[in-house]
């Protein structure tokens, strides 16, 4: 039996991780990195980072390979995800088979949480569930897993600008650009936006609504915003524009809070 462990490493502060996640990074003998292109090295360096800050006294080793491709321009949004979802299953089942030998524990290192807009926990599920050998032996178990939580980034993201998620009593959704394009929750005043490539935030400036944003949380290069929408979208657009440019990436947050929120 192998052993797969899904630890939420949290939003970019080493400091982030939690101490079963570093009980975690202690128990695996293997760490599988995925590499998303040169733009993107400083995320597998943040791995690199923090098992080196955390893990004593074990050996261990990283099994690295290239991250699948997609194509983030797609209409097809949904089916461009579960393509790229299945290359990624074919992907892992090959580390888990090829990179553990039976008894070994692995880990998969998410960004965040594991149970926050990632697909980890679902790819890692279905080849448990499909029971394929990882070792060649018909009929055994290809793998145990677990997950380890982390810190998400709208934890990460509210702490930073020192305000809380919801108002009292009040409830509140966490959301992708795609849909905040769309509508803003008719029944909600708190919005928390991610994976949001297009500004989507811009269509409520004439609204009364406040904005916190964050840009590369707990990370040194950590750029947060906050304002009347309608006084920083702008800044908020071209910050974001200058730092894409500057990183080759981006990876941010916000938080929208109507100022007028909808009636009981």
């Amino acid at each position: 039996m192998k052993t797969v462990l899904i630890i939420g490493i949290g939003a970019g502060d080493p400091e982030y991780l939690t101490v079963q996640a570093v009980n975690a990074l202690n128990r695996a003998d293997v760490f599988f990195l995925l590499d998303k292109g040169a733009d993107k090295e400083t995320l597998v360096d943040f791995r690199r980072e923090i098992c080196r800050r955390y893990i004593r006294d074990r050996d261990y080793r990283f099994v690295d390979a290239a991250s699948p491709e997609w194509d983030r321009r797609s209409e097809a949004y949904r089916s461009t995800i579960d393509t790229l979802n299945s290359d990624k299953q074919a992907l892992f089942e090959r580390l888990i088979g090829e990179g553990m030998a039976d008894g070994e524990c692995g880990a998969f290192l998410v960004w965040g949480d594991p149970a926050l807009y990632d697909s980890t926990i679902r790819i890692v599920e279905a080849i448990a569930r499909n029971g394929a050998s990882m070792d060649g032996r018909d009929g055994a178990p290809a793998i145990d897993y677990e997950v380890i939580p982390g810190i998400t980034a709208p934890q990460a993201l509210a702490a930073k600008h020192r305000v809380p998620l919801n108002r009292i009593g009040g409830s509140f959704a966490v959301t992708t650009g795609r849909r905040i394009a769309e509508e803003f929750p008719a029944d909600l005043d708190s919005v928390v936006v991610m994976l949001d490539s297009k500004d989507a935030y811009r269509r409520y400036v004439d609204q009364d609504i406040d904005i916190y944003w964050g840009a590369y949380i707990g990370t040194p290069d950590e750029i947060l915003i906050a304002g009347k929408l309608k006084d920083v979208a702008e800044e908020i657009a071209r910050t974001r524009a200058e730092a894409r440019e500057a990183h080759g990436w981006i990876m941010d947050t916000y938080l929208m809070r109507r100022n007028d929120p909808p009636e009981e």
